[in-house]
């Protein structure tokens, strides 16, 4: 008999959203994550939609999902929805090799990393407290 997993450790006004292996650096992942967190949800997909950054299209993909799951999973409000935590981490390394003169290698490191987005409700804290 196989054993159930044990659910996501996270409280009743919180919604959860993880982007796995995705093909950047967990630096330059972190640069948006830092950018989002702490802010209002229709603020952080503002920034995320007009920023330079190539990676920015996906934390935007991301932030969507994450306001999606809040809506229908855990039935909470969108509009008092604040960015709680976006953390990356690393993930694997793709390992690849570069000629260079006389015989010599030079190594090419292709990181992939994860970031978690968790959002959480204010308004019902708010009413609790």
């Amino acid at each position: 008999m196989a054993k159930a997993k044990n659910p996501p450790k996270q409280a009743a006004n919180e919604s959860r959203a993880v982007l796995r292996m995705y093909r950047s650096s967990p630096q330059k992942l972190n640069l948006l994550a830092q950018q989002i967190r702490g802010m209002p949800i229709q603020r952080a997909l503002n920034e995320m939609k007009f920023s330079p950054k190539r990676p920015a299209k996906d934390v935007y993909k991301l932030l969507q999902s994450a306001v999606a799951n809040a809506e229908n999973n855990h039935g909470l409000d969108i509009d008092s929805l604040v960015v709680a935590e976006a953390h990356v981490g690393k993930n694997l390394v793709m390992k690849r090799i570069r000629a260079r003169a006389r015989g010599r290698a030079a190594r090419i490191m292709k990181p992939f990393s994860q970031l978690t987005i968790v959002l959480r409700d204010n308004s019902q804290t708010a009413e609790a407290a």
